[in-house]
């Protein structure tokens, strides 16, 4: 296929899944004029905004109308609103996760207010003409970063807690901080976070990082599980540090996730293709898309070997091909899989509600597939 013709591919698919996500996931909180939210399941039978309150999921959601945005701005439409540019939909979903919080932007949990940070940081870094004085999210995010540094404690030798009764600290909460950080300016705290990983949470065997540290009794004890989306904000930190060291863990941690991030099966694991695991439904519907965002970043970084991009970038277009294929249509809507070795009709059989976390995960894959195309189609 010419790289022209790919690239348009790409962005078609996205589009559809933009258009998908928002059209049956997006509306008002509770009906109110003027703002918007991503509703937990599909179709709800609740009020958009009742029953369980995802507030890490919002924040990704934001991130996705940016990368939309910046893509193309087209118009996306919903049963509360019709020819929004994600952009604005974007600004009015940050104010109404403030409004849904209880009026409050800070939380109890570090890792949501990490990922929120992340996003309307971007939102108010977009080019063009000033939008007033300052950005229109800048007190938020003092607040967001105030909260993030009170987290940042001597504690295990650094690092951030991951909530409010401050046990434990994680990877979760500290890779996304370190990112922010490093991206806000405050580049020594960011490479602090990012030793302390490498130091307390870095899995010598197999390179990649591990869930977290807690006190067990009198001694400090490492939770070991391994997840695909720690390792996400991990390598964007280190892109964004960048220098030998720095640019060194990359490649490695690229390498470890393709060594063993992948399906253990012979079908999905190939010199020319292997396919990276997903981690289910509920928050788990998420973390390989957060992973994806990042390996699409590092395919992008002309500070890596170009072996180390083309290898960030393959595991990103293979599972992207996978969610693609194995679409569902209903309502005349995408629907996709949790997981990539089935269907979206074997994941979600007609009649069972979907998702938001394993759609938004694949419209971040297929955000993420555009941006490995377009690179292609320059070399």
């Amino acid at each position: 296929m010419p790289a022209a013709q790919t690239v348009r591919t790409a962005e078609l698919r996205a589009d559809t899944a933009a258009q998908s996500v928002t059209t049956a996931f997006g509306g008002r909180l509770f009906g109110i004029p003027g703002t918007h939210l991503g509703a937990v399941r599909a179709p709800q039978p609740l009020p958009r905004g009742a029953g369980a309150w995802h507030y890490w999921w919002q924040a990704h959601y934001v991130d996705l109308l940016v990368d939309t945005g910046l893509r193309s701005r087209t118009p996306l439409s919903g049963k509360d609103f019709t020819g929004v540019d994600p952009i604005r939909l974007a600004d009015t979903l940050i104010r109404t996760i403030r409004l849904r919080n209880g009026g409050r932007i800070t939380n109890s949990f570090y890792d949501d207010m990490a990922w929120l940070a992340l996003a309307a940081l971007r939102v108010d870094s977009l080019p063009g003409p000033p939008r007033g004085s300052k950005p229109r999210h800048q007190r938020l995010r003092e607040s967001l970063g105030s909260a993030l540094r009170s987290a940042h404690t001597r504690d295990f030798g650094g690092g951030l807690f991951w909530n409010r009764s401050r046990t434990f600290k994680n990877t979760p909460a500290t890779a996304p901080a370190a990112l922010y950080f490093a991206r806000g300016g405050d580049r020594e705290r960011a490479q602090a976070l990012i030793d302390w990983l490498n130091t307390v949470l870095l899995d010598p065997e197999t390179g990649l990082y591990f869930d977290g540290i807690r006190m067990d009794g009198s001694r400090p004890l490492v939770e070991t599980p391994i997840y695909t989306y720690n390792q996400g904000p991990v390598l964007g930190a280190l892109l964004e540090l960048g220098g030998p060291a720095n640019l060194g863990r990359a490649t490695e941690l690229i390498q470890a996730t393709a060594a063993h991030l992948v399906y253990d099966d012979d079908r999905y694991d190939t010199d020319d293709a292997r396919l990276l695991r997903t981690h289910g439904s509920g928050d788990g519907g998420l973390f390989t898309g957060i992973l994806c965002r990042y390996l699409a970043e590092a395919a992008a970084a002309p500070t890596l070997d170009r072996k180390t991009r083309e290898l960030a970038g393959t595991l990103v277009t293979e599972l992207a091909e996978r969610l693609w294929k194995g679409r569902a249509t209903r309502n005349n809507l995408a629907v996709f899989s949790a997981d990539p070795r089935q269907t979206a009709d074997e994941s979600y059989p007609a009649g069972t509600g979907v998702e938001l976390s394993t759609q938004l995960q694949a419209w971040m894959v297929l955000e993420a597939a555009v941006r490995v195309a377009r690179l292609d189609s320059t070399v």
